[in-house]
C-alpha cells in the first residue's frame, strides 16, 4: 500500500509526515548503491585504510568507539565525488539518506563533525589511495567492465590552492606570516621584541600594485624589500629566544614555524632583487612561487597560459578507467614518461596493455616496441610512418580515435571530481587529493558499467 500524504483544507498544507521515509529512486542513490555493493566485495580495503588510520602500536578496540576504516574512506569518496568542504560533508551525512546508507550510518547514529572527517581523511597516505585503486582496477578486470588490452597516456595539470604568483604579494605574505607568528609568541609570554611593520608594508605593496612607470615601481619594491628584511631580522632574533626555552612544545613549535617562514622569505627577497632590481632572468626552478605552498611547480606547456601546480601523468584503460596517476616534480617532458608508464600500467593490469597511446618520439616508438607493444599510436607523425607504428592504416585510424578520448576523462575528472585544482595542503597532500579524485571517478565509473 502506497503512502498518500494528507494535503489538509484545500489542499495547502501538509498536515501530516510518514513515519519512515521512502527509499531514494533518484540515478545517484542507486549508483551509491551499486558503488557500495563495489566495497563490500573488497575487505581488502579497509585494512589499507585501517594502517593510515591506526599505528601497529596502537590498540584499535582501545578508549571510545569512532569512525571505522570502512566510514572514512566513504567519507572520503563521498567528498571528493561532490566537491564538498568537510562542513558541507558533515550537514550531508546528517541529512541525506542516501549518504548515510552508503556509509552504513544508522538512522539514530550522530555524523560525525566537520574537525573529525578532516582529521581522519587526510591520514590517508597517497599510497594507501593508489593500493586502493589496484584493487578497483582487479576487480574490474574480473568483472569484464576492463579487458587491460589497450592503454592511452597523456598528461594534465592540477593548480595548487594559491594566488596568482607575484613578487609584491609573496613580499606581503611574508611581512604579514611572520608578524603574525611573533605576536602569538608574545602572548605565550615569550620574551620576543619587534616592531610591527604590515602597514607600512601594505601600503609599498600598494604602491607597487598602482605605479604608473616603472620607477615608481622600482622605489616600491625597493621600500618593500627594506621592511622584509627588517621583519626577518626580528624572525631569526626571536627564534634565538625561542631556542633558549628547552622542553617546551610551544616554544619548539612557534621556533620551527618561524624558520620555516623566514627561510621561505629570504627566497623570495632574493628572486625579487634578481628579478626586479637587477633585471636578472631568474629560471623557473629557482623561484619560489607560494611561501604557503613553496612546492608549487611552474608549468609552461607551448603557448598555453602559464600554470602553477602539478604536472600529472595519467594512464587511462579502454573503458575509461584511471589506471595509473603520477604526480610529477618539475616540468620534465612528455616525451620522456613512455617507458615508466608502460611498466606502471603492466602493474596495474596485471599485463602489459597490446596497443597504446602516448606521446610521440622515435625514441618512444622502439622503446615501446623493445617493451612488447604491439601497436603504438601518436596522436603527432613526427615523421614516422603508420606501417612501423601499427600494422596498418585502420588499426592506425581506430588507436588514434581512441588515444584522443582521454581528453574528455580529464575534462570529466576536473569537472567533477576536483582535479582541476587541489585544496589540500603540502606536497603529501596533493599527492592524496589527486589520488582520491582517481579513486572516486574510477568507483562511481565501475557502477555505472555495472548498472547498464
Amino acid at each position: 500500500m502506497t503512502w498518500s500524504p494528507d494535503l489538509g483544507q484545500e489542499g495547502k498544507v501538509q498536515k501530516q509526515l510518514p513515519l519512515a521515509p521512502d527509499a531514494p529512486g533518484h540515478p545517484h542513490a542507486k549508483e551509491l548503491s551499486a558503488m557500495g555493493i563495489i566495497l563490500d566485495a573488497h575487505p581488502e580495503i579497509a585494512e589499507l585504510v585501517l594502517a593510515d588510520l591506526v599505528p601497529e602500536e596502537v590498540n584499535a578496540n582501545a578508549g571510545a568507539p569512532g569512525m571505522t576504516a570502512d566510514f572514512v574512506m566513504r567519507a572520503a569518496l563521498l567528498k571528493q565525488m561532490h566537491s564538498l568542504s568537510y562542513e558541507k560533508l558533515a550537514f550531508a551525512l546528517t541529512d541525506s539518506l542516501s549518504f548515510r546508507s552508503f556509509v552504513a550510518l544508522g538512522l539514530a547514529d550522530p555524523a560525525p563533525t566537520k574537525s573529525t572527517l578532516q582529521s581522519n581523511i587526510k591520514r590517508l597516505t597517497a599510497e594507501t589511495w593508489e593500493a586502493i585503486n589496484r584493487v578497483l582496477v582487479s576487480h574490474a578486470r574480473h568483472a569484464g567492465v576492463e579487458r587491460g588490452i589497450k592503454a592511452r597516456v597523456d598528461c594534465t595539470v592540477t593548480d595548487s590552492n594559491i594566488h596568482e604568483p607575484d613578487d609584491s604579494w609573496q613580499l606581503w605574505d611574508v611581512v604579514r606570516t611572520l608578524t603574525r607568528l611573533l605576536d602569538r609568541a608574545i602572548k605565550e609570554g615569550f620574551d620576543v621584541k619587534f616592531c610591527r611593520r604590515t602597514k607600512a608594508a601594505k601600503r609599498r605593496r600598494l604602491t607597487v600594485m598602482n605605479a604608473k612607470d616603472a620607477g615608481t615601481r622600482r622605489g616600491g619594491y625597493r621600500a618593500l624589500l627594506k621592511l622584509t628584511e627588517e621583519v626577518l631580522a626580528f624572525a631569526d632574533a626571536a627564534v634565538a629566544v625561542l631556542e633558549t626555552v628547552r622542553l617546551d612544545p610551544i616554544a619548539i613549535g612557534l621556533a620551527a614555524e618561524l624558520k620555516h617562514f623566514a627561510d621561505l622569505g629570504r627566497k623570495v627577497v632574493s628572486q625579487t632583487k634578481r628579478r626586479v632590481i637587477e633585471k636578472e632572468a631568474v629560471p623557473a626552478s629557482e623561484k619560489v612561487v607560494s611561501i604557503f605552498e613553496p612546492h608549487t611547480d611552474i608549468i609552461v606547456k607551448g603557448r598555453r597560459k602559464v600554470q602553477y601546480g602539478h604536472k600529472l601523468c595519467l594512464g587511462v584503460g579502454e573503458s575509461g578507467l584511471v589506471l595509473d596517476l603520477v604526480v610529477e616534480k618539475g616540468n620534465p617532458a612528455d616525451s620522456t614518461m613512455v617507458e615508466r608508464s608502460i611498466d606502471r600500467l603492466s602493474t596495474a593490469l596485471g599485463r602489459k596493455p597490446r596497443q597504446i597511446g602516448g606521446f610521440a618520439s622515435k625514441a618512444n616508438l622502439e622503446a615501446a616496441k623493445a617493451m612488447g607493444i604491439k601497436d603504438v599510436c601518436f596522436s603527432k607523425g613526427r615523421g614516422l610512418a603508420v606501417t612501423d607504428m601499427v600494422k596498418s592504416t585502420w588499426v592506425y585510424k581506430q588507436l588514434r580515435r581512441f588515444r584522443a578520448g582521454i581528453e574528455a576523462i580529464i575534462s570529466f575528472l576536473k569537472r567533477g571530481f576536483g582535479l582541476r585544482r587541489c585544496t589540500w595542503k603540502g606536497w603529501a597532500g596533493f599527492n592524496r587529493y589527486a589520488w582520491a579524485s582517481a579513486v572516486s571517478f574510477n568507483l562511481l565509473l565501475i557502477a555505472r558499467h555495472q548498472l547498464e
